[in-house]
């Protein structure tokens, strides 16, 4: 049985661009450190966003332009994108459908164990994604490592922790 990683939007936008934090740039290091020890398949999500993004749903909602495509913010942080070995799954909103497809279709071909996320944000794409994961692979480990994440704030990273383990996703590391 094999284990997944999933690295969730680790991008400039997001560690010290337009929705940069302090805790985002504090985490890339132990992201880095989580996959250069990782013995598995690593898979990295991209939100991507086109030049018409103020007019979406979403740009609406949050009217910061960010991860457009082909911007430097849009491009994961170097030091991570030099790890990769799969193409990244590109994602217009939160969730990645296309990730549960592809979670799926992997352990049709080698069942998975474990699904391991880390990245940004916590309380928006990883509590995304990670309940994505759960319901495509209900019988799959799915796990969150919160060193290895950052929420929008502090508070809220705390909140969709507490949020993920009511839907028995296991939180590693937490503080």
């Amino acid at each position: 049985m094999q284990e997944i990683l999933v690295v969730v939007d680790m991008q400039n936008d997001f560690i010290d661009g337009a929705l940069g934090t302090a805790e985002a740039a504090a985490i890339v290091p132990k992201v880095e450190q989580k996959i250069r020890e990782f013995n598995g398949k690593v898979f990295f999500t991209r939100d991507t966003h086109e030049e018409n993004y103020l007019e979406s749903q979403e740009g609406k909602n949050l009217p910061v332009p960010h991860c457009i495509r082909n911007t430097p913010g849009w491009e994961i942080r170097p030091e991570l994108s030099e790890l990769q070995k799969e193409i990244p799954i590109d994602k217009e909103t939160f969730g990645s459908v296309k990730l549960g497809e592809l979670l799926k279709a992997e352990d049709k071909e080698n069942p998975i164990k474990k699904i391991t996320f880390v990245g940004l944000c916590t309380d928006i794409c990883v509590i995304s994604n990670a309940l994505l994961a759960k319901a495509f692979l209900p019988e799959a480990e799915i796990v969150v490592d919160a060193a290895c994440c950052a929420g929008v704030t502090p508070e809220s990273h705390k909140t969709a922790l507490a949020a993920m383990k009511v839907c028995q996703i296991k939180i590693e590391n937490e503080e």
